[in-house]
C-alpha cells in the first residue's frame, strides 16, 4: 500500500426501493483526522461499510492506498476499523480477546500488551468482557483495530459511552495517530466535539455529499451571521432602539434577543442611548454545529 489515501469515487448502494448511498465522492488524506458527519440516516455507516468490504456497492469504488479493501494483503497491517463498540466472548477477558484476534492475524504477542497500555486498558486486561462498561468496550474497539499497527484508522462513533476525560482521550489518540502520518476517518454526531478534533470534514445528507473540505474554511465559506445575543430586563425597549437601526431581533427560547446586522458595539451604543440595562452582551460566531444544521436541514435519508 503505497499510501493511506482513501478515495471514493461515485459510490452508490441501493436496497430495492431504498437508496442508501447516492453516487458519493470524497478523499481522505494521510496525516489528518477527517470528521464524517450527516444526518441519522444520511448514509455514513454504509459507506464505511462499503469502503471496508463488508457491503458491496451497487455501482462505483471505494480504494485504500489505490486498491480496494478485498485486494488488501494481512489487511489488518493496513487497516484498523471499529464500526461499533468491540464485540468479544462475554467469558473472555480482554487480554484473552486481542490475544485470540492477534494470533490470527500471524502478530506478535508484544503487540497485545502495546496496545492496552496505549488505550488505557492494562489494569482491566484480565477483567472478563461481561463486565466492561459500554466506554470500556470503546477503547478495547480501539486497541483491536490498532494490534497490526496499521496506516489507516476508519470509527463509527467512536466516543460513544465515553465520559468527558475518556472523549478528551479519544481526541488526543487520534490526533496524536494523524500526526504520525496515518490517515484517520471518524464518523460522529458530536459536532463539537468534532470541532476540536478534525482537520477536514466530510459532510452527507440523504446519502449525497453536500460538503467536504478544512473545518475553517467550510464554517467561513457558509453565509452563517454573526450574531449578538443580549439580555436585558426591557426587552421592548431594546428591541425597538435596534429595529430602527435597521437591525434584525430575534428572542431565542432561553430569554435572551439573537440579534444580526450589527455588532456588539452598536448594541451597546443603542442600548446606552435608549437607557437600557443590559445583563448580557455577546458575539456569538458561527461553529460547526450552526454550519452542519443549515447545510442538513430538511435533508432526511433519501428514499
Amino acid at each position: 500500500m503505497s499510501d493511506g489515501r482513501i478515495v471514493v469515487s461515485g459510490l452508490t448502494k441501493r436496497y430495492r426501493t431504498v437508496t442508501a448511498v447516492d453516487n458519493l465522492s470524497f478523499t481522505v488524506e494521510p496525516g489528518r483526522v477527517t470528521g464524517f458527519l450527516g444526518p441519522n440516516g444520511a448514509g455514513k455507516t454504509t459507506t464505511l461499510r462499503m469502503i471496508l468490504n463488508l457491503v458491496t456497492p451497487t455501482s462505483g469504488v471505494a480504494t485504500i492506498g489505490g486498491r480496494r479493501y478485498a485486494e488488501l494483503t494481512d489487511p489488518l497491517r493496513h487497516v484498523g476499523a471499529v464500526l461499533e463498540a468491540s464485540a468479544a466472548h462475554r467469558g473472555r477477558s480482554g487480554l484473552n480477546h486481542l490475544r485470540v484476534v492477534a494470533t490470527a492475524a500471524g502478530l506478535p504477542r508484544k503487540r497485545v500488551d502495546e496496545v492496552l497500555a496505549m488505550v488505557g486498558l492494562t489494569p482491566a486486561a484480565r477483567r472478563k468482557f461481561k463486565g466492561y462498561s459500554l466506554g470500556m468496550r470503546q477503547r478495547l474497539g480501539i486497541a483491536t483495530a490498532m494490534l497490526g499497527d496499521p496506516k489507516v484508522l476508519i470509527l463509527d462513533e467512536p466516543a460513544n459511552g465515553l465520559d468527558p476525560e475518556g472523549i478528551r482521550w479519544m481526541r488526543d489518540l487520534l490526533r496524536s495517530l494523524a500526526a504520525e502520518g496515518r490517515t484517520v476517518l471518524v464518523s460522529s454526531h458530536l459536532l463539537s466535539e468534532m470541532q476540536l478534533l478534525a482537520d477536514d470534514v466530510v459532510i452527507i445528507a440523504a446519502g449525497k455529499l453536500v460538503m467536504q473540505g478544512p473545518i475553517e474554511q467550510i464554517i467561513a465559506a457558509l453565509p452563517s451571521e454573526t450574531r449578538v445575543l443580549v439580555r436585558t430586563p426591557q426587552v421592548e425597549a431594546l428591541t425597538a432602539a435596534l429595529t430602527a437601526q435597521r437591525a434584525t431581533v430575534t428572542p431565542t427560547p432561553d430569554g435572551r434577543l439573537a440579534v444580526t446586522g450589527v455588532d456588539a458595539p452598536a448594541v451597546g451604543r443603542a442600548a446606552l442611548a435608549a437607557g437600557v440595562e443590559l445583563h448580557e452582551l455577546v458575539t456569538e460566531r458561527p461553529d460547526l454545529e450552526r454550519v452542519f444544521l443549515e447545510l442538513t436541514a430538511g435533508k432526511g435519508a433519501i428514499r
